[in-house]
């Protein structure tokens, strides 16, 4: 809900304002969304309908096949992103052009970036963590619900990848900036569902996976709109606020459920 109405609407809608329309490649879209779409699915949606475990929730087999098939998948999609098919996630107008890829980095350069971007998710969930009770204390003197508390922390974790994301739609550069808006949806799935399932399976801690009937419907108006939003390779305006006005009926009910 976050990054596909949230971070993508937000990003249509101010590359809309400034830029009238933009374009961006479908196949690389389409590629990343239809991903998206079979790791929630497999993942969020299955669990509220299987019926060998009691509740929403995978059986100890059901779960290491969520999780392997969740790793697989986004693999596969970085490998197809980075090697395979480079060329579906550039600006339509330099997809063809050999010159538009950037050079393939060192081997010094790769691993520290890598150093780098573990030194910035320490310092992202760090800095989650250290305001958790203050957002905690916060939530609870409103009178909030709890799943508020999770919403908030998801913001707070997922600002860096939105605002860059929305940097980019800015200066006319949709296509970066939806690959950096899916690919963050479709780590946050690929990746965080086998390290729970381990965790899960590991400690013998009951997992819900899930999603109850009102977030079901949203998740399907999410993926329904998506795919017409990312099916001609142009969005506007029109496109943001219809992502925006989802998200927005997202916080509302969870606050008021």
């Amino acid at each position: 809900m976050i990054i596909c109405n949230g971070a993508v609407g937000l990003c249509l809608l101010a590359g809309g304002l400034k830029h009238h329309e933009q374009r961006f490649q479908l196949d690389g879209a389409t590629s990343a969304l239809a991903t998206l779409i079979a790791l929630a699915t497999l993942s969020l949606v299955l669990p509220a309908f299987t019926t060998s475990a009691a509740g929403a929730r995978y059986t100890a087999s059901q779960l290491g096949f969520a999780a392997v098939a969740s790793l697989v998948l986004w693999s596969v999609f970085v490998f197809v992103q980075t090697v395979r098919h480079r060329d579906y996630f550039l600006p339509p107008e330099g997809a063809a052009d050999e010159s538009a890829h950037a050079p393939p980095p060192t081997v010094a350069v790769a691993w520290a970036s890598f150093g780098l971007l573990v030194v910035s998710l320490v310092a992202v969930i760090g800095l989650a963590k250290i305001l958790s009770p203050s957002i905690e204390h916060a939530i609870e003197s409103a009178g909030l619900p709890q799943t508020v508390i999770g919403i908030v922390i998801a913001l707070l974790v997922l600002l860096p990848e939105t605002f860059a994301a929305f940097r980019a739609a800015r200066a006319n550069r949709l296509q970066t900036s939806l690959n950096l808006a899916l690919g963050s949806a479709l780590a946050s799935i690929g990746l965080t569902i086998p390290v729970v399932a381990l965790l899960s399976v590991a400690l013998g801690l009951p997992l819900v996976l899930g999603l109850d009937p009102k977030d079901l419907v949203l998740l399907a108006l999410t993926f329904a709109v998506g795919a017409i939003t990312l099916g001609t390779g142009r969005t506007n305006v029109l496109q943001g606020a219809v992502h925006l006005v989802i998200f927005a009926a997202f916080l509302l009910l969870a606050i008021v459920p």
